[in-house]
């Protein structure tokens, strides 16, 4: 299956556009693609059915701010007509001529029948978004964290009916019971049948006339719950752990909410990381690099010894084989990447001004007494300045 298209590039607009601009632009491009203007033309109704989709997610507000921060996994659990409910089309086209048909057949082609809807269908409880905060060291093993949230659970006195136990509730009388109130109109598109939510009832088709005491006619209770939340070996800082059914409780019948936790990691004082490898900056002394010896760096799983050998440049990399962080569920590591820093002295006693003369004209540097600016010359030179 196709990788669905961002909502944002589908009507050609930024992150930062306003309820009136991404209205304009969907209706600018729906009219081009509708099937009316297009029969028989299968490509022009797919693009309309995105198009249509992508539009119905960002004219909500609350299913626009899931979609802004998770992307199309925020949309996971919801049924088209969870995403199309509400959205007011013939308001969008009011106005605009066309082969008729009315823009209800939006509904038939999702797989739902925009006039053939009964009541409002139990809603899927919201989601919870939560924030755990953990170590590299953390990342690197795998750590089981609790996690408290405050959702709403179903009343354990109504259990969701919101009616006080032993009464029962009336039948909508606006809705005759059916959640929704059907308005038909006449534009130039033909005859357009228009369903909302019944305002009365607010979709459920039944009035509560003997509220339950406990949760005062809502069906629901908040409580507080800690959850326990398996955080993988090699998790990324921003990654997120999706704990099904741990969020708000759903209407009477419906499924529960997710629990979304967004994983943030520590800056480290010793590693950089990138992706499952890690960057580490190691100091070593002029003597060490000209003569070569053997340091202690650390790892993200303990110290070990690395081989400096002699006449090593300052910047020289050194890869350490599988001393990086867990690459997810896939059993392997990255690499540590070892930077050496090649440290020069700010202060020298005259012994050591002296000897390093004396190595310089060894060298060939031709120095006839000790100034400032030789100091200066070797201190670029082995930091290749």
């Amino acid at each position: 299956m196709a990788e669905k298209r961002d909502y944002y590039e589908i009507l050609g607009l930024d992150k930062n556009a306003d309820q009136k601009t991404i209205k304009k632009s969907y209706r600018k491009l729906a009219m081009k693609y509708h099937p009316d203007q297009n029969p028989d033309d299968k490509e022009a109704e797919a693009k309309f059915k995105e198009l249509s989709e992508a539009y119905a997610v960002l004219s909500d507000n609350e299913k626009k701010q899931k979609y802004d921060q998770y992307g199309h996994a925020g949309m996971e659990g919801f049924t088209n007509e969870d995403i199309f409910r509400n959205v007011n089309f013939e308001d969008i086209f009011q106005g605009f001529s066309g082969q008729g048909g009315g823009f209800e057949s939006i509904f038939d082609m999702f797989g739902f029948g925009g006039g053939s809807r009964r009541r409002q269908s139990p809603q899927r409880g919201s989601d919870i978004l939560k924030d755990v905060t953990i170590t590299l060291e953390e990342a690197a093993t795998g750590i089981e964290k609790e996690i408290k949230i405050a959702h709403d659970v179903i009343c354990p006195v109504c259990h969701g009916s919101k009616s006080e136990p032993g009464s029962n509730p009336e039948n909508c009388k606006v809705c005759g019971g059916t959640g929704q109130v059907k308005e038909v109109t006449n534009t130039f598109l033909g005859q357009m049948v228009n369903v909302t939510t019944c305002r009365v009832c607010r979709g459920e088709g039944k009035i509560i006339t003997d509220p339950c005491k406990k949760c005062h006619g809502k069906g629901k209770i908040k409580e507080n719950t800690t959850i326990n939340i398996k955080i993988p070996a090699g998790v990324e800082d921003g990654s997120r752990i999706v704990a099904r059914g741990e969020g708000n409780a759903g209407g009477e019948n419906a499924p529960n909410g997710d629990l979304y936790v967004l994983v943030n990691i520590k800056n480290h004082k010793d590693f950089q990381r990138n992706g499952a490898d890690l960057y580490y900056d190691k100091q070593v002394s002029f003597v060490q690099a000209s003569l070569g010896a053997k340091v202690e760096v650390p790892t993200i799983n303990g110290a070990l010894e690395l081989n400096i050998p002699s006449g090593t440049q300052s910047e020289s990399v050194f890869r350490l084989r599988n001393q990086g962080m867990p690459i997810l569920h896939r059993g392997s590591k990255g690499n540590l990447y070892v930077t050496v820093k090649v440290v020069v002295p700010q202060k020298l006693s005259e012994k050591q001004k002296q000897l390093l003369v004396e190595f310089a004209s060894i060298s060939g540097e031709e120095i006839d007494k000790i100034e400032k600016g030789f100091f200066d010359k070797f201190r670029d030179a082995v930091n290749h300045k």
